[in-house]
């Protein structure tokens, strides 16, 4: 029964019957390819990285920025000035005066840098206010905020970008490049994950500008007032698109393939509690809580054309830094990562023997880091940030369907819930939604060789 289901969304796939291709024309307010007046909603440590890019483009003016903690809109108006640029209006007198930002008429964008909880209703009011809308990762939290943010999008016309930087790190684009020319030949399977230890984060500590220690919630600075809560309730993968979405790219995700079905499961949880104890002592109260994020949470994704996804979400352990990319094909794969990246080809490399990738990757490198290597450099996160903010602002000023648009922001926020969902089923599978509402079938790939997005 598994098989005919996927040859019948295969045949379906081709041919498309009774299913209408994706509208083109949209109805923002954005007034086209002139200087973008931009928005910022959250001005705390991935703001100020967004303002700090924003002010280096001559095309942008940061008109209005927006943020509850007066020391953040502090920190964004002095890098306001130090650019020359007039000083935007503030807004920040309680949680909701980003509305106001977004009533004002000299605001034509928004970037969106704020705690999870908040990106969906932010996010869905943006549109409804005709601004063109980034917002950063995740995008929901819930299924229903999936749907919130396709259907805000298809009611007003309105767009919004996922804020994905990892889908510009330059040896993802390199092997887009060789997925798109055909190296790795008809795609099979994938794997990626988030894999950050990031216990100090969670807590402060050793942080020395927040006095570390163990400390998260109202008292804690930065992302440990927030994101140390989900931590606390919730088992899942919590933060899926840096491994995801440049494996939903390759694999031509919401364009003639999407996700159908997910399977999750958790380790036990220890890391956190451990991490506690070595720093602080057991009677420390922390140390009583139930944490419920699994150490490790280990997903496994299909999609319609046959493919699979292994996702890994891996923080609260140590650990270095890996997102463990693969790509396999049957002529060929690819493992990848910033430390340790090798490659075979078929017929071209040595048999049995991985290729060093570097080799590939400078041959392969990608239009968009040969054309704008100078421009990304000093931009965050090794230079991608500079291009997921192009890609926003080349949209934008067109007001035209970003290259991550809405029906990936919640697809691949989707991976959070329906984890949550599977694990407490004892790694039952779970449904994919189709966010396109069958759109997906006839949606054209984006042009992801061109020197522009």
């Amino acid at each position: 029964m598994k098989k005919s289901r996927r040859q019948f969304i295969k045949t379906s796939a081709v041919t498309g019957i009774g299913l209408a291709v994706a509208p083109t024309i949209t109805f923002g307010k954005i007034p086209g390819p002139k200087k973008l007046r931009v928005g910022f909603i959250g001005t705390g440590a991935r703001g100020l990285a967004h303002v700090r890019d924003a002010l280096s483009r001559k095309d942008i003016e940061v008109t209005a920025i927006c943020d509850i903690n007066p020391e953040m809109l502090a920190q964004a108006k002095q890098y306001i000035a130090k650019a020359g640029q007039k000083q935007a209006k503030e807004y920040g007198k309680n949680e909701y005066d980003y509305r106001n930002l977004l009533d004002d008429k000299n605001v034509d964008a928004v970037i969106i840098s704020t705690p999870w909880l908040w990106h969906t209703p932010m996010s869905v009011d943006a549109m409804k206010a005709g601004k063109y809308a980034g917002v950063e990762v995740s995008a929901a939290m819930t299924l229903q905020e999936c749907w919130d943010l396709v259907n805000a999008h298809e009611e007003t016309g309105t767009h919004l970008m996922i804020l994905e930087n990892v889908n510009y790190r330059r040896d993802v684009m390199a092997v887009l490049n060789m997925v798109k020319r055909g190296l790795f030949g008809e795609l099979l399977h994938f794997r990626g994950g988030y894999q950050h230890d990031l216990r100090e984060v969670i807590f402060n500590n050793g942080e020395q500008r927040y006095g570390g220690g163990i400390l998260f919630g109202e008292k804690a600075k930065s992302e440990a007032q927030w994101r140390t809560l989900h931590s606390l309730k919730k088992n899942a993968d919590l933060y899926p698109t840096h491994g995801l979405g440049p494996l939903a790219v390759y694999a031509d995700i919401n364009r003639g393939n999407r996700f159908t079905s997910l399977t999750s499961n958790a380790t036990k949880a220890r890391g956190i509690k451990n991490y506690i104890v070595k720093n602080a002592g057991n009677d420390h109260p922390s140390a009583q809580l139930d944490w419920k994020l699994g150490d490790i949470v280990t997903s496994t994704i299909e999609t319609a054309m046959g493919e699979t996804i292994i996702l890994t979400h891996d923080c609260n352990v140590a650990r270095p830094y890996s997102l463990g990319f693969r790509v396999q094909g049957v002529n060929g794969i690819t493992e990848f990562d910033y430390y340790n990246s090798r490659v075979y080809i078929d017929g071209k490399s040595e048999a049995h023997k991985w290729d060093e990738a570097q080799k590939w990757f400078d041959k392969y490198d990608h239009p968009l880091w040969k054309k704008y290597e100078n421009e990304a450099k000093g931009s965050g996160h090794g230079g991608m940030d500079y291009f997921v903010l192009n890609a926003f602002v080349e949209s934008a000023k067109q007001n035209i369907a970003p290259p991550l648009d809405v029906y990936d922001a919640a697809a691949w926020s989707a991976v959070t819930p329906l984890s949550e969902r599977s694990i407490e089923n004892n790694g039952m599978p779970q449904d994919f939604p189709d966010f396109t509402r069958g759109k997906w079938i006839k949606r054209k790939p984006f042009n992801w060789l061109n020197d522009k997005f």
